[in-house]
């Protein structure tokens, strides 16, 4: 059986990406933090549609808890290994960095860029030995571009990215890819309170995207048929910024 492990599960974007890895054959186990019903909410999707999942809770900015979790499954897997990581969790509270209080840009830090180390680092050495991984990280428009009012998660985003181009050199070699995908405007939680209306008319599509979208892209970089894709940042924005 193959294993892929998707962080922040239970939001839009983690179900669907979540949903393609089962319908890959991947037993996906669905991280979330507080979110419970909506991981179960995903999970049962996954059995719905022939798929298999388990539910796994830790925080990834706590490195403590990611660790103890992570190696837990390992010890009770002690014949598999997680092949597929998906780094989707994320959060983001906006403000001017002239008004940004230290928590607002400490929790951002710590969750979207530290989560990313605090997860990834536990998978590597499986990926190596067995040679073969994917490695797909789920950064942002925000992250390549900078957007105002979001220099925290710009700065947490770009620091994905830098660090996506610098693991995909170090893992090649093993089989294991390493690469980023960058959503624009995606219908999500993270995005309902934006003014759908005005802000399509910038995108040369003329509307926002899904979230099966952005899984779709994941899915491929997941795939066997990804394995010469290392090292990219690949944009999912409707030409809103190339």
């Amino acid at each position: 059986m193959k294993y892929a492990l998707v962080t922040g599960g239970s939001g839009e974007i983690g179900k669907a990406i979540c949903e393609k890895l089962a319908a890959m054959s991947y037993y996906v186990l669905i991280n979330y933090n507080s979110n419970k019903d909506n991981a179960l909410k995903t999970l049962e999707s996954l059995v719905a549609n022939g798929g298999s999942g388990e539910i796994i809770q830790f925080d990834v900015s706590d490195r403590q808890a990611a660790s103890n979790n992570i190696e837990s499954w390992k010890k009770q897997h002690p014949d598999s290994y997680i092949s597929v990581l998906v780094n989707n969790a994320g959060i983001n509270k906006d403000n001017l960095m002239l008004w940004m209080e230290n928590e607002e840009w400490d929790s951002v830090i710590n969750t979207n860029l530290n989560g990313f180390f605090n997860v990834t680092s536990g998978l590597l050495k499986d990926m190596a030995l067995n040679k073969f991984g994917r490695i797909i990280n789920v950064v942002s428009l925000s992250g390549v571009k900078g957007l105002p009012g979001q220099t925290n998660y710009s700065a947490a985003k770009a620091g994905i990215i830098g660090a996506t181009k610098a693991l995909a050199q170090e893992m090649g070699r093993k089989k294991v890819t390493v690469n980023a995908v960058a959503p624009g405007y995606i219908r999500s939680e993270m995005t309902k309170s934006l003014d759908e209306k005005q802000l399509k008319k910038l995108i040369p599509v003329n509307r926002f995207g899904y979230a099966v979208e952005v899984a779709d892209l994941v899915a491929f970089l997941a795939s066997e048929k990804a394995g010469y894709i290392t090292g990219e940042v690949i944009n999912i924005n409707g030409g809103l910024y190339t």
